[in-house]
């Protein structure tokens, strides 16, 4: 594993594929859980928390190197994800902006000084790190799910025990080498690649840890949080995310943040567009123009610069996805274009009138689907958005200000963006959802806190 700043040779290599072409990308060690424990209880024994200014020049040097890197760590990620590189340099772009928030948020980690009413005393808080922080993390934005774990819990000055996915260890690997370059002491982080079956459950559980954060399906989320069962918790269980388009609409707009939030990485996102609900009345045009819109999305070789959808993770997800699609169909939703799967690359697709029970539209579909549910009005708008387990981000199209306060009110998710689609994202802001979305918030100031704990220190008034 990634261990004392460098990565150590294995026993048992695992390969790492490139979903385009299937070829060998690379190859990690195979951890067993007991090098895990051996790697977890000497982080833990040689952690000593740095000071607020050396934790942020760490990021600071990080968010350097890798905008020096920018096309390297491009190609990098599309090889063993997918991803086209159109895609992975934004990616990048939100990497080195999440490191430099990181930065400053470590600056600002105050607490606060409070007299005691009736007593002669002054209570002062602080905030210290939680301890060792267990961050596992998908395949879909292999470096930026890993920069919003690990950059958080240096900027609390805590130390990482990093499990990327098994699918795409490879961006998490160069950038602990990243961190090692910008100064972060070997002790402080660790990287564990092998069996997720294997390695998930022993890091959750792990004594020596003190808080697990997760990005995942529900499905994992519950079988963490059950390992992790008191222990602080941070999970991120995925969406099922809704456009919501009203008759009163700026139609180019809506079709514009349709498409963009249906099909970015091959449909890939936790917080993508998986559900379009449109009113009744300009349903017809914003179905037209959203096909339009995905006939001209060029599907194919993810390194190719001209290519907007790259492969899916696997063909196995590619197959899942294009049942659903065609499960859909056979109850009812209208095929408007797309849905030529070859192998794990499948053209984008954008169906009409799907049915609200279709698993399509129920569960989270990981794909570049776009399907149209329409509705009367915006009170059916609202109770079709909130009928599924689900209730990540939300975003809605309308002209009218007063409507959207009411439909915000009403949703069931973590954030409702006006005239932005459920993909919009900042740094800046908490992101995190309700019901089966999971639990905590991210978003770099707030998992900064979330990864801190409150000292309560009490002394006599003179």
């Amino acid at each position: 594993m990634f261990s004392d700043g460098a990565l150590r040779p294995a026993a048992r290599q695992s390969a790492v594929l490139n979903p385009w072409n299937g070829e060998t990308v690379g190859s990690v060690p195979a951890d067993t859980p007991r090098e895990l424990d051996d790697a977890i209880r000497r982080i833990r024994a040689a952690w000593r928390p740095l000071s607020p200014r050396r934790r942020a020049e760490v990021l600071r040097g990080a968010a350097a190197l890798l905008g020096e890197r920018a096309a390297e760590t491009s190609t990098l990620i599309t090889g063993e994800s997918g991803v086209c590189v159109k895609e992975t340099r934004k990616e990048i772009e939100r990497a080195v902006a999440n490191l430099t928030v990181a930065a400053e948020e470590t600056e600002r980690l105050r607490g606060e000084s409070i007299p005691i009413p009736g007593q002669d005393r002054l209570a002062v808080t602080v905030l210290e790190p939680v301890g060792v922080v267990a961050a596992l993390t998908p395949f879909n934005r292999p470096l930026n799910q890993v920069v919003v774990k690990v950059a958080p819990a240096i900027a609390a000055g805590c130390p990482i025990v990093l499990k990327p996915s098994e699918k795409t260890p490879l961006t998490a690997l160069a950038f602990a080498g990243l961190l090692m370059e910008a100064g972060l002491p070997p002790e402080q982080l660790v990287v564990t690649t092998g069996d997720p079956g294997l390695i998930g459950p022993a890091l959750a559980g792990h004594p020596e840890v003190d808080m697990v954060t997760f990005t995942g399906s529900v499905a994992t989320g519950r079988a963490v949080s059950a390992a992790a069962a008191g222990k602080r918790l941070l999970l991120e269980l995925g969406g099922n995310d809704p456009l919501i388009v009203l008759r009163d609409a700026d139609l180019e707009l809506a079709v514009r943040l349709a498409a963009e939030g249906a099909f970015a990485t091959a449909g890939q996102s936790c917080r993508g567009i998986k559900r379009v609900i449109a009113v009744e009345e300009i349903a017809d045009e914003l179905v037209a123009g959203l096909a339009e819109a995905a006939r001209g999305k060029r599907a194919g070789d993810p390194l190719d610069p001209a290519t907007d959808l790259g492969p899916l993770i696997s063909q196995e997800a590619a197959a899942e996805v294009e049942r659903r699609v065609l499960d859909a169909v056979a109850a009812g939703a209208k095929p408007m274009c797309g849905g030529e799967r070859r192998g794990s690359l499948l053209a984008p697709v954008v169906l009409d009138q799907v049915p609200r029970e279709a698993e399509l539209v129920v569960e989270e579909t990981f794909g570049p689907v776009a399907p149209v549910i329409r509705v009367r009005d915006a009170a059916e708008a609202v109770s079709v958005a909130n009928g599924t387990r689900y209730g990540l981000q939300a975003g809605v199209v309308t002209s009218d200000a007063m409507a959207f306060l009411r439909i915000a009110a009403e949703l069931r998710v973590g954030a409702v963006n006006l005239n932005a689609g459920p993909h919009f994202d900042s740094p800046h802001i908490p992101f995190g959802g309700v019901k089966d979305s999971g639990l905590g918030r991210e978003g770099i100031r707030y998992s900064t806190r979330e990864m801190s704990v409150t000292k309560t220190i009490t002394l006599p008034l003179p």
